[in-house]
Formats: C-alpha cells, sequence, structure tokens
C-alpha cells in the first residue's frame, strides 16, 4: 500500500473514534508516557500541540510545565518550510493560532532552540507507525527536516524519539525512504512499545 493510501485510510479510522474515546485514550497515553524513565530523567521536553483527531497533547504539555521540565514547542517557518522550535513556559500568554489553527509559538514572547539536541525528550505526531519504529507523518516533511537536521550534528547527545499514537495507528509497514527517520518508542492507550533500531 502506498503512503497516501496508508495515510487515508489511518486519517479515516482514527476521525471514526468517537470525541469521548479519543479522550479517554489520550488521557491514558500521557499517563503512560510520563510514567517512562526517559522522559522521567529529562529535563527539557519538545512536544507538540495536537490537531484534528490525534492524540490530545495539551494536558500532557501542561503536565511537563507542571513536572518542572523545560518546554520546547514547534512553529512551521513559512520561507525555509521547516520547524524551528522555541522554549515556552505559559501556553496561554505565548501560543498563537498558526498554520492549521495549530496553536504555535508566539516568536517575540519565546527564546528559540539552536538544536532538537537541546532536548532530551521528544514526542513526534504521526499518521501511522510500524511496531519496529517506521513513522509516517502528514506529508510534510517538517519533522523529517528537523531529524535529519539534528542527524548532521555530530558528537552531541541525541534526544529519545517517541511517539505517542492510539492502537489503530499501528500498521503492518510502511514504505520507508533512506531519509525516514524511526522512533525508539510508540506509546498507545494499550501499550508502550520499544521498538528495536
Amino acid at each position: 500500500m502506498s503512503k497516501q493510501n496508508i495515510r487515508k485510510k489511518l486519517l479515516a479510522l482514527r476521525e471514526q473514534l468517537p470525541a469521548a474515546v479519543r479522550a479517554a485514550h489520550s488521557a491514558a497515553i500521557g499517563a503512560r508516557i510520563c510514567k517512562l524513565e526517559i522522559y522521567r530523567q529529562a529535563r527539557a521536553v519538545l512536544g507538540y500541540m495536537s490537531f484534528g483527531a490525534e492524540f490530545a497533547s495539551e494536558p500532557w504539555i501542561r503536565q511537563v510545565l507542571a513536572d518542572g521540565k523545560r518546554l520546547a514547542l514547534p512553529r512551521v517557518n513559512r520561507h525555509t518550510g521547516g520547524l524551528d522550535l522555541y522554549w515556552v513556559a505559559d501556553l496561554e500568554s505565548q501560543l498563537e493560532s498558526g498554520l492549521w489553527g495549530i496553536r504555535e509559538p508566539v516568536v517575540e514572547r519565546c527564546g528559540r532552540l539552536d538544536s532538537l539536541n537541546e532536548v532530551e525528550f521528544a514526542l513526534l505526531p504521526g499518521v501511522a507507525f510500524t511496531r519496529d519504529g517506521a513513522r509516517l507523518g502528514y506529508g510534510g516533511g517538517f519533522y523529517d527536516k528537523l531529524l535529519a537536521r539534528q542527524g548532521s550534528e555530530t558528537g552531541m547527545h541525541k534526544p529519545a524519539l517517541v511517539a505517542a499514537a492510539f492502537a489503530l495507528q499501528i500498521v503492518g509497514q510502511i514504505p520507508q525512504e533512506a531519509t525516514d527517520v524511526k522512533v525508539e518508542w510508540i506509546v498507545t492507550e494499550a501499550e508502550t512499545l520499544h521498538c528495536a533500531a
């Protein structure tokens, strides 16, 4: 099955989940993420503000701040077509509605990260995942570019790459390209998968 077909099928399946079920699954996923040792040890965490029918990230994002960790969130850079990362401490005053209505950091009110390697834990969105960590995004390539930039910086520690997904988003296989970066962990409402790298 092509990436486009997998994406279309999985997005439709996810949309069909009743809102109450999505909310319950999201709460279970958030709780599982917070139990991960790699999360507990991380001082700086990259998250994302969810949109549509994906894992509802905001309660977890608020927990990151409540846990006293530094929080980075992405903003789409329309000039480069990539993601810029910013430190956010207050969701009310430092975010605004951005591309596709996703809440993004307000550049003038947030400090910018030079590199993804400034965080120890990165939560990544996606449409579909395989049990060995392959990830299918929304097709914009934003996170692929971000992860490729990180890969080119030698001698730096790399953050743990973790995906939050509903169990129905785990598929048998996804066509992979050389530039695709796998996640190390996938957390669903049913299980926490440590993917073989």
